[in-house]
């Protein structure tokens, strides 16, 4: 005698619900690594519970390497190795340098005192030291 048919509905009882889906998703899981090893198959499972837990399952390598090979197959956009510190670090630097500039440019061509008062009006603080 077999098991009666379930309907495809939202299951109301929370508890219910969530012993429901500890029980498929263990099933899920353990489906998707007897087809990884039966059929050689790399497999990549993400699965968010509905308070929001994150299960995962990459059968060949890592979740990573699975999603930059997706991405590959599908022209969608690569993940990048290394963050983009240095290139940042670059920007910075000149918009620094820029900025230096247009306000040693300013300083040459303006009024001395008023920048003494604006200075005394807004002190600059670095660390403990007022300049």
């Amino acid at each position: 005698m077999g098991r009666g048919r379930v309907a495809m509905k939202r299951i109301e009882n929370p508890v219910h619900r969530q012993v429901t889906f500890c029980k498929r998703r263990a099933g899920l899981l353990k489906k998707a690594k007897e087809l990884s090893v039966l059929c050689d198959a790399a497999i990549g499972l993400v699965i968010f519970s509905a308070h929001g837990k994150l299960y995962e399952l990459a059968t060949k390598g890592t979740m990573q390497e699975l999603i930059e090979r997706y991405g590959h197959y599908t022209g969608g956009p690569q993940l990048p190795d290394e963050p983009m510190v240095e290139p940042m670090e670059a920007i910075m630097k000149a918009a620094n340098r820029c900025l230096l500039e247009t306000m040693e440019e300013n300083v040459s061509h303006s009024d001395f005192t008023t920048m003494n008062t604006c200075m005394q009006m807004h002190p600059l603080t670095i660390g403990n030291n007022i300049f």
